[in-house]
């Protein structure tokens, strides 16, 4: 069974054979309306499940327009509707699941609901996300950053803000690709040290640095993401922003990146929070093709899983 669970654990031969098919289909669709189907249609006859139990909109709208596109229809499931976990177990709904479609798409709170969806299922099984990783996000990145720039080996890209899930998967990322990653933020919300040993002994330079300006000098590549998660409670609010100001990205130290760095958020933004509307909106943004993007990676892996 082929799984795309996350990309420290998926060979690197795949991950840019996956990023190749991306280029490919995104080319063969230059130009044709958005409802218009692939002249290829791997997908005529599937059923893929797709399962939110956090909110969604750029991974609910990639995956339900990139399965039409390809010939397949969804069925896209709440949380709420499934009570996941909660009224059955995950190794159940994996097994009943298994028996209806031929691809299951989770969005999910915590890994081990993915891993046990993985395990019990017959079918191939994508993560949407975790609190963990989130690796269709990077994915995607990574094929709009060589779109722009050709190869991102041997890159520099630095990380702002909070080391969070989607941090962790450029982290794997950075060691399967083979470029540098630096993170810059508070030492409270430093990434998982496990995934910085793991990018550093596949012998990527992965960096810790507390000053901004000295972190983004050289790099090609800066990211950002939003200081306060959706699921955070309020009170946490006030104090990830006196954390994380000092770490906004703004035109000050976009200046101090390579002259051609690119700009990267995966959205939703809270603009003027972690980056400026300025950043945002200015030439070396790339924040929209980053979106659209989701939807080429996101098909090229589904076609992978199922062997297409």
């Amino acid at each position: 069974m082929t799984h795309f669970l996350d990309i420290n654990a998926t060979e690197t031969g795949d991950l840019k054979t996956i990023i190749s098919e991306a280029h490919r289909i995104k080319a063969a669709r230059a130009g044709r309306p958005r409802g218009a189907l692939d002249d290829e249609r791997p997908l005529d006859g599937h059923m893929v499940a797709l399962i939110f139990e956090k909110p969604s909109t750029r991974t609910r709208v990639s995956f339900d327009v990139g399965v039409r596109q390809m010939g397949g229809q969804t069925m896209v499931l709440s949380g709420s509707e499934m009570q996941l976990g909660h009224g059955e177990t995950v190794a159940d709904t994996a097994k009943v699941l298994s028996r209806y479609v031929d691809m299951i798409m989770i969005r999910t709170f915590e890994e081990a609901t993915l891993l046990e969806m993985a395990e019990y299922a017959d079918v191939p099984v994508i993560n949407g996300l975790t609190n963990r990783s989130h690796p269709c996000q990077i994915m995607a990145d990574i094929l709009t950053y060589e779109e722009h720039r050709g190869s991102i080996e041997g890159k520099k890209v630095v990380w702002a803000g909070d080391g969070n899930n989607v941090c962790a998967s450029f982290l794997h990322a950075a060691g399967k690709f083979g470029f540098d990653l630096t993170f810059t933020g508070p030492e409270p919300l430093d990434p998982e040290m496990a995934f910085v040993d793991e990018a550093r002994a596949k012998g990527v330079n992965v960096e810790i640095v507390r000053d901004p300006v000295k972190a983004v000098e050289g790099a090609d590549l800066l990211v950002a993401d939003t200081w306060v998660s959706m699921h955070d409670a309020p009170s946490a609010r006030e104090r990830r922003h006196n954390l994380l100001r000092p770490y906004q990205i703004n035109d000050e130290l976009m200046a101090h990146a390579k002259p051609d760095a690119l700009f990267m958020h995966c959205l939703p933004a809270h603009r003027e929070e972690e980056v400026t509307n300025a950043v945002m909106d200015g030439p070396q943004s790339v924040i929209f093709d980053e979106a659209e993007n989701r939807l080429h990676a996101q098909k090229a892996v589904m076609r992978w899983c199922l062997g297409k």
